[in-house]
């Protein structure tokens, strides 16, 4: 009876710490960077700086990867809406999926992998990329095999459908 009372008492502490932890992550981030500290875990010598990031990391990418694809969501939303050539294009986000289709101009997809912490996207003019979550300067995604960011292939690809600039750096985590 103790040993569940400790279990449910160790979830309640997990779960709290869950809810803080991307507001403190957020505002300690520079901190934990430099946070070396040797401590010595059980029987197995682990320093506790490796054990915060162990848990830092998935909280970091979650937070980047929603705040990315709702900000990309919303500018693909105000692109149609005020793009002449896009009429009869959708945007739909659910899940950790956003889908944009552009009529015959072709459909992007662009979802966040959790397992391999990547952002994947299916273009119709470049096809399938992987992006990898780069935290250097408020952090930005990045396509390893060629260094292009995911910000600006879409800013690239999209100006030539709508046939006009469009910016996509003030949207979250883009460097272009």
């Amino acid at each position: 009876m103790i040993r569940n009372i400790i279990r449910t008492g160790r979830w309640l502490v997990r779960l709290q710490i869950n809810s803080l932890a991307p507001i403190a992550i957020r505002k300690s981030s520079s901190i934990l960077k430099d946070f070396r500290l040797n401590v010595s875990c059980g029987f197995n010598n682990r320093r506790l700086s490796d054990n915060i990031r162990n848990e830092e990391e998935p909280l970091v990418f979650e937070e980047a990867c929603n705040e990315t694809l709702e900000s990309l969501c919303d500018f693909f939303e105000q692109l149609i809406e005020d793009a002449p050539n896009l009429k009869g294009a959708d945007v739909t986000y659910s899940d950790g999926v956003l889908t944009i289709s552009l009529g015959k101009h072709g459909t992007y997809v662009i979802n966040r992998q959790i397992p391999n912490k990547q952002i994947w996207l299916s273009s119709p003019t470049s096809g399938p990329k992987r992006y990898d979550l780069v935290l250097e300067g408020g952090g930005y995604w990045i396509y390893k095999h060629d260094g292009v960011t995911l910000h600006k292939l879409l800013q690239q690809e999209i100006s030539v459908i709508v046939k006009d600039k469009v910016d996509l750096s003030k949207c979250s985590h883009s460097l272009v």
